[in-house]
């Protein structure tokens, strides 16, 4: 975990909030590069089902994550409002950039350090560490994301991994 994953501990700060799987998630602003409508995705063989693809984005080619199907709760139905939020996820040799496929945003959100509570204690069964913290914002919970532990990390290099496959054969077209 990076100074940056404990910080909203103790300081709040500015939050992207969605819903995927008809729960209210946010993460930290600053881990948003941008949110797209989702363009064609193209499906790799023999990947995870959460993996649902890869998007070309601006010449990169930018693994997609099922949200919802990655946190057990199925495939997302992909509507009008769907979406991509991009987020940057720090690897031991840097920052990868992935997308969160998500049923719809909302808004940003300011989150005082009062509002933040610690993430639920649910026993060694229940897996919470992509968790990492709850928010209440007036009547509403909201699960306050660790992007950074949304995908193990062989997960992040398997998306890694094709990324870079996917990003060779494309530039050996080129040529």
């Amino acid at each position: 975990m990076t100074d940056m994953d404990t910080s909203i501990d103790m300081a709040g700060g500015q939050f992207l909030t969605f819903v995927s799987g008809g729960e209210l998630y946010a993460v930290e602003i600053n881990r948003v590069s941008e949110i797209i409508e989702i363009s064609q995705l193209t499906r790799v063989p023999k990947t995870p089902e959460f993996i649902r693809g890869v998007i070309n984005l601006r010449g990169g080619v930018v693994p997609v994550i099922d949200l919802t199907a990655k946190l057990g709760n199925g495939l997302s139905d992909i509507t009008k409002r769907s979406c991509v939020v991009l987020v940057s996820v720090d690897q031991a040799d840097g920052i990868q950039t992935l997308g969160l496929l998500v049923d719809e945003v909302h808004e940003i959100i300011d989150i005082g350090p009062a509002d933040i509570k610690p993430p639920p204690v649910l026993g060694d069964q229940a897996d919470t560490g992509f968790i990492q913290a709850m928010a209440q914002v007036g009547q509403l919970f909201i699960i306050l994301l660790q992007v950074s532990e949304v995908l193990t990390h062989h997960e992040i290099r398997q998306a890694e991994a094709i990324r870079e496959q996917l990003a060779g054969e494309t530039s050996a077209l080129e040529s």
